[in-house]
Parts: structure tokens; sequence; C-alpha cells
């Protein structure tokens, strides 16, 4: 496939865009910031600029595309991962608009352009937890895809009116439009330099719901929801199987999650940020884990 990935520089697209490549697709990073990866051309523009959008989706993707002499390929799909990432990096109301804005802008343009695969990356945060003042406690455990998504903070306002977006566009078009709720990204090497603090103290974890997402299973989600047609619109959340904790799902429920219903059995150190409809739906089934890295402390 002819992919075009919007921020691809940052955290999860560095390690998500080569998956995609090494899995034979051909892929154009959008982003600001150029990361320079074999293989993978970088294209600078803003995406809260309509135009500037749509030019690069009836774009050449790099110059071997000019051998052939048969004008400018399309894009097959489109994975949209760009966004300011979080709360306090700039002031409330521009982190919503560049997201808001950026997301409206690269759909509108896929769908105008012939493309009927988009896949964007929507949050954790969307439940409402990660950024509450103060400490707030889910509806129900394990934490699905019809919890309610209802936050304070602007990064996950944005995130939400994405999705309310991304559901209409889809209702216009008949596209499959993808949206990943993703956790807190964690890359290989972080394994080592920030989980003995989580193993140790699990309170570090209460606003992340507890999980976490190898960069690497995040690129594996994407390539299940490329490989997957026919859906229409859907949200996914996507996290490792187990906790980011050394602490069992008993324990955890008694700290932090005493009176929460629980709404079916859980294993011993299963996640609480549910995984079973990416499971169920496209195939997903995370391969890493701190324990790869780490071992067991309690084994």
């Amino acid at each position: 496939m002819r992919i075009l990935f919007t921020g691809g520089s940052g955290k999860a697209g560095r390690h998500v865009m080569p998956i995609l490549r090494d899995a034979g697709h051909k892929v154009l990073n959008l982003d600001q910031t150029p990361i320079g990866l074999d293989g993978i051309p970088d294209l600078a523009l803003d995406l809260t600029d309509a135009g500037q959008v749509f030019n690069a989706m009836q774009a050449y993707r790099d110059f071997d595309e000019l051998a052939e002499g048969t004008g400018m390929p399309g894009y097959d799909a489109v994975v949209h991962f760009a966004a300011v990432p979080r709360i306090l990096l700039t002031t409330d109301n521009e982190t919503f608009r560049i997201n808001t804005m950026a997301t409206y802008n690269v759909i509108d343009a896929a769908l105008r352009s012939g493309i009927r695969k988009v896949i964007f990356a929507s949050s954790e945060t969307t439940y409402g937890i990660c950024f509450y003042d103060g400490e707030k406690k889910p509806a129900y455990i394990p934490i699905d895809e019809d919890h309610p998504t209802v936050p304070q903070d602007s990064y996950a306002m944005s995130k939400v009116v994405n999705e309310a977006t991304a559901r209409s566009f889809q209702e216009r078009s008949g596209a499959d439009i993808y949206g990943l709720r993703i956790n807190n990204v964690i890359e290989p090497h972080e394994y080592e330099e920030m989980f003995p603090d989580f193993l140790t103290d699990p309170a570090k974890r209460r606003r992340n719901i507890f999980a976490y997402i190898d960069a690497r299973d995040l690129g594996q989600m994407v390539l299940k929801c490329l490989e997957t047609d026919g859906l229409g619109y859907e949200v996914f959340n996507v996290a490792n199987a187990d906790m980011s904790v050394a602490a069992k799902t008993g324990e955890i429920i008694e700290e932090f999650y005493q009176g929460v219903p629980q709404k079916r059995e859980m294993g011993e150190d299963e996640t609480f940020y549910a995984i079973d409809k990416a499971r169920r739906l496209v195939g997903f089934e995370p391969e890493h884990s701190w324990r790869d890295v780490l071992g067991d402390p309690r084994a």
C-alpha cells in the first residue's frame, strides 16, 4: 500500500512507520520535523492549513515515482498520528485548535482524494481519568470502548471531538475510519529506565489506568487495521495485555478501585484497559511486555 503517515517523527510514529515499511508498504511522513528514516521520505507542512493537506494528498511521494512517467499515484490509506501530544505544551485553546483542525483537514482531504481507509490516533485520555483535577475512578472495570468519554482537559476534549468528526465523515462517505484510543506509549529502551519505579509504586500508574502500549505492538495494531476492511467506523482501545505494575489485579482493586463495579472476571495480571474488541475485530495480539526485559519480580 501507499500510505500517508502524519506525525511520524513523534514518539509513536518513529516506531510504527518502520514496521509499515518493513511490511512492504510505501510510507511518506508528514511532519514539521523531519526524521530521516531509511526509505521513508519526509514532507514538512502545517496540517491546520487545508490547502497544504490537500496538496500533500495528491503529490509525489519521492523521486522514484517520476521514473514511470504515469503521473502521480494515489494513496491507499492515511494514518493520522500528528497532534499536540498532551496538555501543558502550549495553551489549552491552541492545543484544541491544532488537534481538531488538523484531524478535520486530514480526513476531509483523504476522502475527497478517494482514499477509503483512514486510521487516526485517539487517546486513553478520552475516558477522563488521565488529566483529571484530582482523582477520578472509572465507571467500571475493565474499561472498554463503551465507557463514558467526558474529560476535563483540552487535549482529551480534542480527541473526543476528533472521534465525532471521524464518525460523521464515515457516515457521509462509507469509508473505513478506525480510531485508536492509544494508551501510554512505551519505547523499548524505557522499560529499564522507567518501569522499576512503576513496579515498586503502582500509584504512579493510576492516571494511565495501570496500562501501557509497547510502540512495536502499536505498529502491529496499525498493520492489523490496514489489513482489515469493511468495519466502517470503529474505535479501539490499544494497550498491552498485562499491567505496567507488578501488583496483581486483586491488589490494584483493593487499593485503587474499591467500590468500582467489575463487569467480568479478570486475570491476575490483566490490563484494566480492555483490548477484547481489538482482538476480536482485527486480530490484535500484543507480543511484548516489560517482563521480557525486567523479568517478573514476584515470580
